[in-house]
């Protein structure tokens, strides 16, 4: 190996999680990048089941609508709810090779049990409004943040501004798929440190 690539390789190793995903710094409601500063919003969506198909209609135009109000806005749909799929692959090899009743029996109410967990919570979505920063020169950042709010607030859409852990959740989310970590520290061992306090 050349020792450009072990000198790569080792400057990889020591970078810290936020550089190797691009983030400068983690603000209150969003993240600074070297393409500039992003603002995340949480939309709560409506629950399509109750609307009848105008209602339907006018929610799809309502967002095509804010979302052509501004063409450097991004929509993520990510899970809030954990994967099954690999479990169920595994315990589906294990049911094929499985020879013994009473094992196959208790494979199958396993893997049943999975899918039972995934249709309760297939609905499971959280949505992101996420706008970088374009404020003018006399204009703060909080009367910015407010104004889009508004913004999207008009449209009849339930928003609320993402919080840091909010961030660092979906950061863990988009990253790992990670939907069951409560509490996301900053710091490796930030939390036993606070507990020693």
């Amino acid at each position: 190996m050349s020792s450009k690539r072990k000198d790569k390789q080792e400057l990889r190793r020591l970078r810290s999680t936020r550089q190797l995903m691009g983030i400068d710094e983690l603000t209150d409601c969003g993240v600074k990048t070297a393409k500039g500063e992003f603002v995340f919003f949480l939309v709560r969506p409506d629950n399509l089941s109750v609307l009848s198909s105008e209602g339907i209609t006018a929610r799809v135009r309502a967002l095509m609508e804010l979302l052509r109000g501004t063409d450097t806005v991004t929509l993520r749909a990510l899970d809030s709810r954990e994967s099954y799929e690999r479990n169920k692959i595994w315990y589906q090899q294990r049911l094929e090779e499985e020879t013994n009743p009473a094992i196959r029996e208790l494979l199958g109410k396993d893997k049943e049990y999975l899918d039972q967990i995934q249709t309760t919570t297939a609905s499971a979505r959280e949505f992101a409004l996420i706008y970088p920063v374009e404020r003018h020169a006399n204009e703060s950042i909080q009367s910015w943040i407010t104004t889009r709010a508004k913004t999207i607030r008009d449209r009849g859409f339930h928003v609320r501004l993402a919080g840091e852990q909010d961030i660092k959740r979906l950061l863990a989310v988009y990253y790992q798929q990670d939907v069951t970590t409560e509490y996301f520290e900053s710091y490796d061992g930030e939390r036993a440190v606070k507990d020693r306090e």
